[in-house]
């Protein structure tokens, strides 16, 4: 009986482990999707320097920003990789997109 109890005590720790990890990665891709969305936000309103915060601030760590603008079109995307450890072959990615408020300047964002 001690024997299927350590077993069943290893297998329930497992299951618990995997879903906190899966957790933290839906987390981690909400804050990239808030984070992108954000972004898009202010870079219609023609604020490039507050939508790199902004990206620095919502999305996880190391995120990277990228944005791409045809014409009016502007388009963001955030990656990240997930601050977990056990799915290091997941790649997360949100994307965004906005058109531009008029009378808005056309620069683009830094990153």
């Amino acid at each position: 009986m001690t024997v299927e109890a350590a077993l069943g005590l290893a297998g329930l720790m497992v299951v618990m482990v995997l879903l906190l990890a899966g957790l933290a990665l839906l987390t981690s891709q909400l804050r990239c999707t808030d984070a992108a969305r954000e972004a898009a936000r202010l870079l219609a309103r023609g604020q490039p320097h507050e939508a790199a915060a902004a990206v620095y601030q919502i999305a996880p760590p190391e995120a990277n920003l990228t944005v791409e603008r045809t014409g009016e079109e502007i388009t963001v995307k955030v990656t990240a990789h997930p601050a977990t450890g056990l799915f290091p072959a997941i790649h997360l990615a949100a994307t965004a997109y906005a058109v531009a408020e008029p009378d808005t300047e056309t620069t683009d964002a830094p990153g």
